[in-house]
């Protein structure tokens, strides 16, 4: 008995460990034990015997007396980088994409109910706004779409109840009716278009990376609305799709 009993401990507490790694990952400040706590719905004992363990291992590091995210995460990040195929394989297609319509163009895949951005590629008119790689965004938005809208049933209406009702950028109230007919709506098309869905006056035109069943990602290219008008939708979305295409049939 006690034999079982011990793996299942241990798996309890990497569990939690995750669940407080998750919390300084998401977090745009240093954030104090009671906060991290109750962000990861453990006991503050708990959590102060779990971040002492991050930061010997430089996964947190401790600020006066709040926390972040350490060191070690950025050389976690780095190795997938170097060592994902999909970035290796997409760069090249990301880097003709951008130059042909003039935007820039990323690659996002997806981890639970969020995105990362992998890999992007500047155009000749960067945007006002920067997103560093490694940069998590949500789902129901803008190029997440183009990952939501192929999520299994299960995590589907998941996604659907956690977020809505919202609002877009734009003022538009989003209900999960509202919701899940804009999904089914990007899986029947093939593709997601967004206009000032969570950055004001930029639209996205992105694309699911897909092979088989399996969506490896998405590839996207977002611009001002001026720059992406409504008369080159129809051909920004024919490159778009042609890029994805193209970078699933390079992957192994």
């Amino acid at each position: 008995m006690a034999t079982s009993a011990a793996p299942a401990s241990a798996m309890r507490s990497l569990d939690r460990a995750f669940d407080v790694l998750a919390v300084l990952e998401d977090t745009r400040q240093p954030l104090r034990l009671s906060d991290v706590a109750r962000r990861a719905d453990l006991h503050v004992a708990t959590t102060q015997r779990i971040l002492n363990v991050l930061i010997d291992r430089g996964y947190a590091a401790k600020d006066d007396t709040s926390y972040v995210a350490g060191p070690a995460a950025v050389a976690t990040a780095h190795a997938f980088l170097v060592n994902n195929r999909l970035s290796q394989v997409a760069l090249p297609v990301l880097q003709e994409l951008a130059a042909t319509v003039g935007q820039a163009a990323s690659l996002y895949i997806r981890v639970g109910l969020a995105r990362i951005l992998i890999a992007r590629v500047q155009s000749r008119n960067p945007l006002r706004y920067q997103l560093p790689i490694g940069e998590k965004l949500p789902l129901h938005l803008g190029a997440g779409k183009a990952l939501a809208a192929w999520l299994p049933d299960s995590e589907l209406h998941t996604l659907i109840e956690q977020v809505t009702p919202f609002t877009r950028i734009s003022g538009e109230h989003i209900t999960a009716k509202d919701l899940e007919d804009d999904l089914h709506q990007v899986r029947k098309d093939g593709y997601a278009l967004s206009i000032s869905e969570r950055v004001l006056d930029v639209t996205a035109v992105s694309a699911p990376i897909r092979r088989g069943g399996d969506v490896l990602g998405a590839l996207s290219i977002t611009g001002t609305g001026s720059e992406l008008s409504e008369a080159d939708h129809t051909r920004l979305i024919s490159e778009v799709r042609r890029a994805a295409d193209e970078i699933a049939t390079r992957c192994p």
